[in-house]
């Protein structure tokens, strides 16, 4: 039987390497649609959790693993990718400490592909990398297999789109943008996702796929900077900015509503960008207004400290050093549980620094999960928000605003609230004690 008539009956077994944010959902998505998914890991502990049908990510429900126990399953033995037909990368694509893309995730994964792969498999990274990664970067660890890439291996890349707390969209239905190393992958690769989710969009090349998912993020952080930028412009002129980009985004044609905040935060967006200007230094093309964008996300943090610093002294006559502060929401986006590069966490670090004694309340985040950085707030917990009494904190600094929150209390603590989101606004609370930062 031939690969692409095993896509059509759903005979080939899939393996999704990593079952995180974006494996766990496609691992699923998968076997819901009928195929056998193997998943592959090095973190036992998320198997030992899928072990006892419970699920660590928000877009898949308890009740959306057992409604495909019987067809999927997952291991830490990457030998097992063997049994595959198609195999799906979906490993982290982080920076190192020199804002500098780190593979290191996607060549180990690759590496292990090429031990263990068999003649006649579709290879999909999902990560999102720069222009030139699948075929400069995988290709030529896959090919030490001893297989050939068009023949036997059926190389490609189609990016993730996941949104972590959108109901809106899932997996399925979000249309998935394809693309294969020369017709004969196309084409498979083609054919495999279109058993998956509702639309493909496929264009020419690897390439050109990677660069469809960097320009969205980097379209995402631009505009992002840009109104950060101008939300430090109008606060020197007493304007409210949240009131000018409701106002504006009245306009029906011309313009598309982007919000202010404490800094980016996500698997994506502080990111990629970072990955097309290492990469276009290669072809000696300047990046300015990408990395200006990226300056500014990246000080928003340091602007919101200096703001609460100024505000702390003028209501309490003291310093940080002797602020007792408390830190609302510390997920990078609202009503998730999601963590990865969230800016409330730079914003803890830096109170820390200061020497603030800093509590969180976030109600999806009961204590501060594993992640690879500010390993000093491991396992910090969440306040009890029964708890919360005034006279406790000098301030309240509102960093995630998730609906699950109850703002009312917050401002009967009988201090200056600080609010980042607009949070205390947007839902016509008195306002007598809230900054907007």
């Amino acid at each position: 039987m031939s690969l692409h008539d095993r896509i059509s009956d759903y005979s080939a077994r899939l393996g999704v390497v990593g079952l995180g944010y974006v494996g766990l959902p496609l691992a699923v998505t998968a076997a819901r649609q009928g195929f056998a998914v193997t998943g592959f890991d090095i973190d036992a502990g998320k198997l030992d959790q899928l072990a006892t049908g419970k699920s660590y990510i928000d877009a898949v429900s308890d009740a959306d693993l057992a409604a495909v126990r019987d067809r999927f399953d997952w291991t830490t033995d990457f030998a097992r990718l063997a049994d595959c037909q198609a195999i799906l990368i979906c490993v982290p694509t982080p920076l190192t400490k020199q804002r500098e893309p780190d593979l290191s995730f996607v060549e180990d994964t690759t590496r292990q592909i090429a031990a263990h792969i068999r003649p006649g498999t579709i290879v999909v990274l999902e990560s999102t990398t720069y222009p030139g990664t699948t075929e400069e970067v995988l290709g030529p660890i896959l090919e030490t297999s001893g297989l050939t890439l068009g023949t036997d291996i059926f190389l490609g890349f189609s990016p993730e789109r996941e949104d972590p707390g959108n109901a809106d969209h899932t997996t399925r239905s979000i249309p998935k943008v394809v693309a294969g190393m020369g017709e004969t992958a196309g084409d498979l690769i083609e054919a495999l996702y279109a058993s998956i989710v509702d639309t493909v969009v496929r264009v020419p090349t690897p390439a050109t796929a990677e660069a469809v998912k960097i320009t969205e993020n980097i379209f995402r952080a631009v505009n992002i900077a840009l109104v950060n930028e101008l939300k430090l412009i109008y606060d020197k002129m007493g304007i409210d900015v949240w009131q000018v980009i409701d106002a504006a985004a009245t306009k029906p044609f011309g313009y598309m509503a982007f919000y202010p905040g404490p800094g980016l935060g996500g698997h994506c967006i502080p990111i990629d960008p970072f990955y097309l200007t290492w990469k276009a230094r290669e072809h000696e093309v300047p990046t300015r207004f990408i990395e200006l964008a990226g300056e500014i996300n990246t000080d928003m943090p340091h602007h919101v400290v200096d703001r609460l610093r100024a505000i702390v002294d003028r209501s309490c006559g003291k310093g940080l050093s002797a602020a007792r502060i408390l830190l609302v929401g510390v997920a990078y986006k609202k009503n998730v549980s999601d963590m990865r590069e969230s800016p409330a966490m730079k914003l803890l670090e830096l109170l820390d620094a200061a020497g603030s004694e800093v509590a969180y309340v976030d109600p999806h985040v009961p204590e501060i999960p594993p992640m690879r950085e500010y390993k000093q707030f491991l396992a910090r917990p969440a306040a009890d928000p029964a708890t919360l009494a005034p006279g406790q904190f000098d301030a309240v600094l509102i960093a995630t605003d998730h609906d699950a929150i109850d703002y009312t209390r917050l401002l009967t603590l009988g201090c200056p609230v600080v609010d980042t989101r607009n949070a205390i606004a947007r839902r016509g609370l008195a306002m007598d004690r809230v900054v907007k930062v």
